[in-house]
């Protein structure tokens, strides 16, 4: 099975033809990927909660996440500037490819009645954001664990210029897009 690097890099002569490039570097590629999670105001009540999740996203992500602090102090929440509201992780390089071969090929294919991701979610600078309702789509998940569930969202970050450029791309690395 073709893997998410080795697709990019072909991607480069379908797009060469539909959009004039003459140079590898012009062409859209992945710069990283970013997941986060939005663990709320109610880590104050549970600190288990937040190693928890911290500890899912590890093993899903192969990297530790870093914790989020809130911009701004909202008293009808009890949340002060600095108060964790959410973890993240940033994959870049050999990470990013392994998480989007998991992804595609693994995750997505698990989850309840999918039948494709809509073409509206890429946005105009050229970014796909997703989010995941369940994180047990992924294998590293235990199922044993099914009182914590949580959702995470999922961005790709591209070097495209526009919409048009950018859904190309991920069609022809693999994002199963409804048809």
């Amino acid at each position: 099975m073709e893997t998410v690097k080795q697709k990019e890099k072909k991607a480069f002569s379908t797009l060469k033809a539909k959009y004039g490039y003459k140079n590898v570097m012009a062409a859209p590629r992945l710069k990283k990927v970013v997941v986060s999670v939005g663990t709320g105001s109610g880590i104050k009540r549970d600190k288990d909660r937040n190693k928890f999740v911290m500890d899912r996203l590890a093993k899903i992500t192969g990297q530790k996440p870093a914790t989020r602090g809130a911009k701004k102090s909202i008293a009808s929440f009890k949340i002060r500037i600095g108060d964790p509201v959410g973890v993240l992780v940033t994959l870049r390089g050999a990470r990013m490819y392994g998480f989007l071969d998991k992804l595609i090929n693994v995750a997505i294919p698990r989850t309840k009645d999918f039948r494709g991701i809509e073409r509206k979610i890429v946005d105009n600078i050229g970014n796909l954001t997703m989010s995941i309702k369940e994180h047990t789509i992924f294998p590293e998940t235990g199922d044993e664990e099914l009182k914590d569930v949580f959702g995470l969202g999922i961005t790709l970050v591209t070097s495209a210029k526009n919409k048009a450029e950018a859904t190309d791309f991920f069609d022809l690395i693999g994002i199963p897009f409804k048809k």
